[in-house]
This record gives C-alpha cells, sequence and structure tokens, in this order.
C-alpha cells in the first residue's frame, strides 16, 4: 500500500499546481477593512439618512480628507520600503509656514509655492542621507528631524498664524471645479501618480523588493541606499505639497497646522495593509484607510460626538490594524 503526498508548489504529474486554500477566517480578515468602511457608511447613513449620504455631505467628506491623503501618501512611500516617517506632518507644517511667510512678505505666489516644495525635498533627502547612508534608524533619525522641523516652523513664522494670502494662492485650496475643490483633484493626481510609480516603474518595484527583504534585494543588483534615500526625497516632496494646499484652504499657516496628519496618516497605512493578503503597505489600501477615517470624523461630528471621543476611536483604529496586519503576517 502506497500513499502519495502533494506538495504545495510542486507540480503533480497533471501539470497543476497545488494551491493551499484559504480558510474562512483568512478570506475575512482580507476583507474586514472594506466591510468596516462599508459597515461605517450603512451605520451612519441609517443614524442620520438626511444628511450623510447627500451630495453636498459627501462632497465634505472628500475636501476633509484631501491633505490626509496626500499626507497618507508620502507616509505609504517609505513605509513600502520598510521604513518610517515621523517628520511627514512637521514637513507640511513648515512649507506652508514657509510659503506664508513668503507670500507675506511680498513675493509672488510661484516663488512662495516653488520654495516651499524646495524645503519639503531637501528635508525629505536629508532624512534619505541619515537613514540610507548613516544607518540611522528611521525612527531616530525623522523623529530628530521632526522636533527640528518644527523649531524651523515656529521660526518662520515667529510663533504666530499668518493670513493674508492673495486670491491666486488661496483659491488653489479654496476653489472648485465642477462643484468639486481644488484640493480632491490635487490629492487624486499625487495618489494616481505614487500608485503609477509604485505599480508600473523600476523604481517602485526596487521599493517593494527591499520591503520585502533588504538583504535579498541588495543580491540581486538594487541599489538600496539610493532607492532608499529617493524614496525619503519623494516623501518630503509630497508632504511639502499638502502643507502648500492646506496653507491655501485655511487661509493661513501656522507652526502647527495639520499635526494630527501625522497620526491619521500611519493610522490609514496599517489599515490599508490589512486589505491584501502580503500585509505589505499598499497605496490602494491606504487610500481606503483614508476613507474610513474621513467617514467615521465626519459621521461622528455629524451625531454631535466631540473632538476627544474622536482622537480615542482613532487610537483604538490604530491598534486594531496593527494587530489585524500582525495576523496577516502570520497567516502567510
Amino acid at each position: 500500500m502506497s500513499t502519495t503526498t502533494t506538495n504545495p508548489g510542486i507540480e503533480d504529474p497533471t501539470g497543476l499546481r497545488a494551491v493551499p486554500r484559504r480558510s474562512l477566517g483568512q478570506q475575512i480578515l482580507s476583507a474586514g477593512t472594506i466591510l468596516a468602511l462599508l459597515a461605517l457608511v450603512v451605520f451612519f447613513f441609517a443614524m442620520r439618512p438626511d444628511v450623510f449620504l447627500t451630495f453636498t455631505n459627501v462632497r465634505n467628506i472628500l475636501y476633509q480628507v484631501s491633505i490626509l491623503a496626500i499626507i497618507a501618501v508620502a507616509q505609504t512611500v517609505v513605509m513600502v520600503v520598510g521604513d518610517f516617517d515621523l517628520s511627514v506632518a512637521a514637513t507640511s507644517s513648515l512649507a506652508g509656514s514657509v510659503a506664508g511667510a513668503l507670500l507675506t512678505g511680498g513675493s509672488s505666489v510661484p516663488v512662495a509655492i516653488l520654495t516651499a516644495l524646495a524645503v519639503g525635498l531637501g528635508i525629505g533627502l536629508i532624512n534619505g542621507v541619515l537613514v540610507a547612508y548613516l544607518n540611522l534608524s528611521a525612527f531616530v533619525a525623522t523623529l530628530a528631524s521632526m522636533t527640528s522641523i518644527i523649531g524651523g516652523a515656529y521660526l518662520v513664522t515667529e510663533g504666530t498664524t499668518l493670513f493674508n494670502f492673495p486670491p491666486a494662492f488661496t483659491e488653489l485650496g479654496q476653489g472648485r471645479l465642477l462643484a468639486i475643490p481644488m484640493p480632491v483633484y490635487f490629492a487624486t493626481l499625487i495618489a494616481l501618480a505614487a500608485w503609477a510609480v509604485l505599480r508600473f516603474t523600476t523604481l517602485g518595484r526596487s521599493w517593494y523588493a527591499i520591503g520585502g527583504n533588504v538583504e535579498v534585494a541588495r543580491l540581486s543588483g538594487i541599489s538600496v541606499r539610493r532607492s532608499r534615500l529617493l524614496a525619503f526625497t519623494v516623501a518630503g516632496l509630497v508632504a511639502a505639497t499638502g502643507g502648500v494646499l492646506l496653507a491655501a484652504r485655511l487661509g493661513s499657516a501656522s507652526a502647527v497646522q495639520g499635526s494630527d496628519n501625522l497620526m491619521f496618516s500611519v493610522a490609514a497605512v496599517f489599515l490599508g495593509m490589512t486589505v491584501i493578503r502580503s500585509g505589505a503597505a499598499n497605496l490602494g489600501g491606504t487610500i481606503i484607510g483614508v476613507a474610513i477615517i474621513g467617514v467615521m470624523s465626519n459621521g461622528l461630528n455629524i451625531l454631535g460626538v466631540n473632538s476627544y471621543v474622536q482622537q480615542v476611536v482613532t487610537g483604538i483604529i490604530i491598534i486594531a490594524a496593527v494587530t489585524l496586519s500582525s495576523l496577516k503576517t502570520r497567516g502567510r
């Protein structure tokens, strides 16, 4: 009597490959984030059907999360490589402050915007050098840079709130095209551009390879240091773009503007990591995470829940997302 054993991953005589089936629990886990988004939409619609899914409110949600989506894109790029950037929100604040200071000082709108973007690019470059070439921990390096950046923003604004910007600048954040706010278009374009880079370019594939296994990526001929440097540089530029648009949207700039976006961007990326089977950072999942945060915040505001409770809920969401991501990684 003989026993035949099928080895997963080895072709059998029929030419078919044995693929291990996923359990019901694993399938639910993979769809959990999307189901959570749908559940939130259904819940808030049931609570306030007269308000929640109206065109005006959906537009408000998109408007509210547009800047967060841009910051989350920056965070995603770095986390795809397997690193972490605590300075993205501070970089956006400094960029907005630089643009605001130049505008109130009489500079033209293009000069103010380009200078602010250059500041973000420079910060990302410095972070990349510290992490990729000086081998500092990304957490420690970006924590230190975050502290310095916040100090720099206070110096630029002199500890005050800057305002009275020219209409040509505020139009970028407050204008509308076909009844949709301009920041929504900018966020969409940035997200699509980042997705295209991650999905279709050699650089994007290099970032994913490094995030998967640094040593294997190095042995495959990928320039790990240069790729990590580029990831942080891109993140700095994208974060600065978000800061400029936030200043334009609010019509003001300060050193602490958008500081909550660090926490929310991390939550969005971790939520997105639960969407795909590998449990890796991915842009599509991040956008779903941003949508969850936006729907939750908007719904709680409609129901009259105060902001302190919202912070508690956000913390719980981060813990749940990290736990789910860890469970998916163990289940691979």
